[in-house]
């Protein structure tokens, strides 16, 4: 009777630490510049990367042709010339990107410009999908978001 009613307490307990939320304080220090941050997170980076951020939003009808869409852009266009990378900014661990690049779209893509090692500096293009509702050519335009922003 002991063990019964001791597995009781024990499936209870686990079931209540289950669903508490653990929150993520980050260490990216918000007073540090985000080229000084990114420069000492990952020093060797000689190359621009391209981010697609992306949360797990489910009212977001045109996000998955988005996603595929800007990722065969870059393996048509830029693959070996920049890096690219597809990240939750909800997760724990990639809380410091949401923090430093201010997500807080159902989808950004972050063009980050390295030159010689060193970062020099970012732009957005937030809400990416809301440019194949309007009809408007989206390989076009992120072509040429990337090349101005990141050959320039």
């Amino acid at each position: 009777m002991k063990s019964l009613i001791l597995s009781a307490v024990i499936l209870i307990t686990g079931l209540n630490v289950a669903h508490a939320q653990l929150t993520f304080e980050g260490n990216y220090p918000l007073n540090q510049p985000i080229e000084e941050y990114f420069a000492a997170e990952n020093p060797q980076n000689n190359r621009s990367v391209i981010y697609l951020f992306y949360n797990n939003d489910n009212d977001c009808y045109q996000c998955p042709q988005t996603m595929e869409l800007t990722q065969q852009i870059f393996n048509q266009y830029y693959n070996g010339v920049y890096d690219f990378y597809v990240l939750n900014y909800q997760q724990d661990n990639e809380y410091d990107y949401a923090t430093a690049y201010k997500l807080t779209e159902q989808i950004a893509i972050v063009l980050v410009k390295n030159e010689n090692g060193q970062t020099q500096g970012y732009a957005k293009i937030p809400n990416p999908q809301n440019m194949l509702s309007t009809g408007q050519d989206f390989t076009n335009y992120l072509t040429e978001q990337i090349n101005n922003y990141l050959e320039n």
